[in-house]
C-alpha cells in the first residue's frame, strides 16, 4: 500500500514538473510587442501622420515607406527614434507593402495606413496575444471617420501577420492580406480609428488615385454596369450601412461612394470604346 501511495505521489510530482516546464516553455516563446514592426507607407500624408506615429510609441520599429512626398511628411517623421525611413517607388497598394514589409526588422507584422490610430487598450490587448504561431493572423475592427464625423461603416480587416508565412496580394488597389489554408484568423475586441477623409479636396484627390488604379488595364464595356455599381453604391451605403441616420454626413459619404465607383467604371468604359 505504502509503495503504491509512493508511486502515485513520484509521480503526481513529476507530472507538476512538466506542466513547469511545458509553462515555462511557452512564456519563452511568447514574444513582445517590441519584436513586431508596425509597416505602414506614405505620401503627402502631413495632416495625420504626427496622430498615427504619436500613438505607436510602444511599438520598437515603425517602418515607413515614403514614396516621394512633396509636403512635410518627411520632416514631421524624423522627430520619432522608433521610426525608420525607407524610400522607393509605388508598384500597387499591394506590391509596395510587400516591399516595405521586406525591409522590417521583425518577422511579425501589424500593417497601417498614415490616418490610422491604435489606442491603448488595442495595443495592451494585442501585447496579451501569443505569437509562437506564425500561422496565425489577427484581424482588428477598424472605425471609419468622414469629415470628423465616426460612420456606420466600421470593418473588421486583417492586419496582423508573419511575413514568413503570408503577405498581401498584388492588387493595385482594395488589397488584402493573403489568408493561407488551415490558417487561423483571430479577431481582437477592441477597435483602431481610421481618419479616411478629413477634407473635401483630400475626397476628390483620392477618387482620381483610386479610379485609376482600379480601372488599369481594366475595361467595361456595358454602360449600364456603370449606372447599376454607382447606384446601388449610393444605397449601400445610405441605406444598408444606416448612414442615413448621419444626416448631411451620411449623405455626403454616400455620394462620395457613387462617384468612386462611377468614376471607376466611366474609366473602364472609356478603356472598352478606345480599345475598339
Amino acid at each position: 500500500m505504502k509503495k503504491k501511495q509512493s508511486l502515485l505521489l513520484l509521480k503526481h510530482r513529476k507530472n507538476i514538473k512538466i506542466k513547469r516546464i511545458l509553462k515555462r516553455g511557452s512564456k519563452e516563446k511568447k514574444l513582445s510587442i517590441k519584436q513586431m514592426s508596425v509597416v505602414m507607407m506614405a505620401k503627402n500624408a502631413e495632416d495625420t501622420i504626427a496622430q498615427s506615429l504619436d500613438s505607436l510609441s510602444a511599438f520598437d520599429e515603425v517602418l515607413l515607406y515614403l514614396n516621394h512626398s512633396t509636403d512635410a511628411t518627411k520632416t514631421i517623421v524624423q522627430n520619432y527614434a522608433n521610426v525608420k525611413i525607407v524610400e522607393g517607388e509605388f508598384l500597387g497598394f499591394g506590391k509596395t507593402k510587400n516591399v516595405a514589409a521586406s525591409h522590417s526588422k521583425h518577422d511579425w507584422i501589424l500593417s497601417l495606413d498614415s490616418d490610422e490610430i491604435l489606442n491603448e487598450k488595442l495595443i495592451a490587448e494585442i501585447s496579451q496575444q501569443d505569437f509562437s504561431d506564425i500561422t496565425k493572423l489577427y484581424q482588428l475592427k477598424r472605425d471609419n471617420y468622414f469629415l470628423g464625423h465616426k460612420t456606420q461603416s466600421a470593418d473588421l480587416i486583417v492586419r496582423i501577420y508573419n511575413k514568413n508565412h503570408t503577405g498581401f496580394n498584388d492588387n493595385n488597389v482594395h488589397e488584402k492580406i493573403i489568408v493561407p489554408k488551415l490558417s487561423q484568423v483571430m479577431t481582437l475586441k477592441h477597435s483602431f480609428v481610421h481618419l479616411n477623409i478629413t477634407n473635401i479636396n483630400q475626397t476628390l484627390t483620392k477618387i482620381i488615385q483610386y479610379t485609376d488604379l482600379g480601372a488599369e488595364n481594366k475595361k467595361t464595356c456595358f454602360f449600364s454596369v456603370l449606372i447599376f455599381k454607382s447606384m446601388f453604391a449610393f444605397f449601400k451605403t445610405y441605406i444598408l450601412q444606416g448612414n442615413i441616420i448621419r444626416g448631411w454626413v451620411g449623405f455626403a459619404l454616400a455620394v462620395n461612394s457613387a462617384n468612386k465607383r462611377y468614376y471607376k467604371y466611366m474609366k473602364q468604359f472609356i478603356n472598352c470604346q478606345e480599345k475598339e
